[in-house]
């Protein structure tokens, strides 16, 4: 029982951090309207998912079993990136700085500490890759996932202008 509250409350963290980040702008403003861009190699971004990302995420992007639940460090296991997990709440900005820069400095730029297992792979992958891998990992959504990311980065141009 004690575990399953602690679980509960560490994805409500991440979650109400993950949000302040969108709501606030994702940092400035120009990172506030970043969005993948069209026409992206997909089946480039599968082979850089495999090679920077698999090992944590998944190959089928199915995440670390018991994701929701921290590990014995503290720390919450790398979720899935399909329709079950949680990536396909978010705009694009914070989908993007969070690969890039990483997960405790995304929510350390917001005045948020957490300890994020997520690495920054700004010295590794080019900010083009950060996007392609992204466009491939939206590409394996439902259309009605694809659509309310779609919305919810729409909305972060809404609030950059607030």
């Amino acid at each position: 029982m004690r575990r399953s509250v602690v679980a509960v409350a560490a994805a409500a963290i991440v979650s109400v951090a993950l949000v302040a980040f969108w709501w606030t702008g994702g940092g400035s403003e120009s990172e506030a309207a970043m969005v993948i861009p069209e026409g992206l190699d997909l089946a480039q971004g599968e082979v850089l998912y495999g090679e920077y990302c698999a090992s944590c995420h998944g190959a089928n992007l199915e995440g670390q079993p018991d994701w929701q639940s921290p590990g014995p460090d503290g720390r919450l296991p790398a979720p899935p990136h399909d329709e079950t997990g949680h990536t396909w709440h978010h705009p694009d900005s914070v989908l993007f700085q969070y690969t890039k820069l990483g997960g405790r400095e995304t929510l350390a730029t917001q005045g948020i500490e957490f300890d994020s297992g997520m690495p920054g792979f700004s010295g590794q992958l080019s900010d083009q890759e950060i996007w392609t891998i992204l466009a491939y990992i939206r590409s394996t959504w439902p259309e009605r996932a694809r659509a309310a990311q779609a919305a919810r980065t729409e909305a972060s141009f809404a609030n950059e202008g607030s």
